[in-house]
């Protein structure tokens, strides 16, 4: 009974042939064009180049190249907008993913995900920082002083998002930081938009000098307590603002 049935699996099996299969002209540049995305050739945020550069550029045919584009657009890395071109949207599907998973959460949970995060981030940094590193929170902080004083908002989020990756990049935990490298567009994303004034613009920014100088101190406890300082700051400023909007 046994042999009978070894016999008729064997005969089920040869009749599976394996797929050959050679990947198509659009699959191979949807596969280069990831690449390129994920190694920061385009990076995040900005227009990718002109449909006919990219063409002269690849010695690909139009149809094969929107094929490849709208593939990453399904994939959530590129963003076609009408009339503007396409833009990069994440570095990965990955990325994609949190990026839309957190812009549909609740923000008080990604507040509490940014504090869990950045706290320990912080208190790793003041332990693990380099003097490059400490050097290049300094230099962040001067540029987003600069960006303040001449209340270009959208240059201070810049240099505000970049200095908190520098930070969490000190920590010298390379898993939380490939982590938050995938979560920090998300973050960005989600509590993006809020304008300060004056005060909570300089309470905000002295938390950051105060954060920068227990990194320096290799102060533990008080960079973990200026970075949930940091993002307490943030969460009180998001539920005052819709009053003030509201007496305005």
């Amino acid at each position: 009974m046994f042999k009978c049935l070894m016999f008729v699996y064997a005969v089920f099996m040869k009749r599976i042939s394996t797929p050959r299969r050679t990947a198509s002209l659009s699959a191979q540049l949807v596969d280069s064009l990831r690449s390129h995305i994920e190694a920061g050739g385009w990076p995040v945020g900005t227009r990718i180049p002109p449909e006919q550069a990219l063409i002269e550029e690849l010695g690909v045919g139009r149809s094969t190249l929107r094929e490849a584009l709208g593939a990453l657009v399904h994939l959530g890395l590129l963003e076609a907008r009408i009339g503007d071109g396409t833009y990069v949207r994440a570095s990965s599907e990955l990325q994609s993913v949190m990026v839309r998973r957190a812009s549909s959460a609740q923000r008080d949970n990604v507040l509490e995900l940014r504090t869990l995060l950045e706290e320990y981030a912080s208190g790793a940094a003041a332990l693990r920082r380099s003097e490059a590193q400490l050097h290049q929170l300094r230099e962040l902080l001067a540029d987003a002083d600069a960006a303040c004083a001449g209340e270009d908002m959208s240059a201070a989020s810049s240099v505000d998002a970049l200095f908190h990756r520098a930070v969490v990049r000190a920590s010298g935990n390379d898993l939380l930081i490939e982590v938050y490298d995938y979560l920090g567009t998300a973050l960005t994303s989600a509590l993006g938009g809020l304008p300060w004034d004056a005060a909570g613009a300089e309470e905000h920014a002295g938390l950051h000098r105060r954060l920068v100088n227990a990194i320096e101190d290799r102060d533990e406890s008080g960079a973990r307590g200026a970075a949930a300082a940091i993002v307490q700051l943030t969460r009180d400023h998001e539920a005052e603002a819709p009053r003030v909007a509201e007496g305005q």
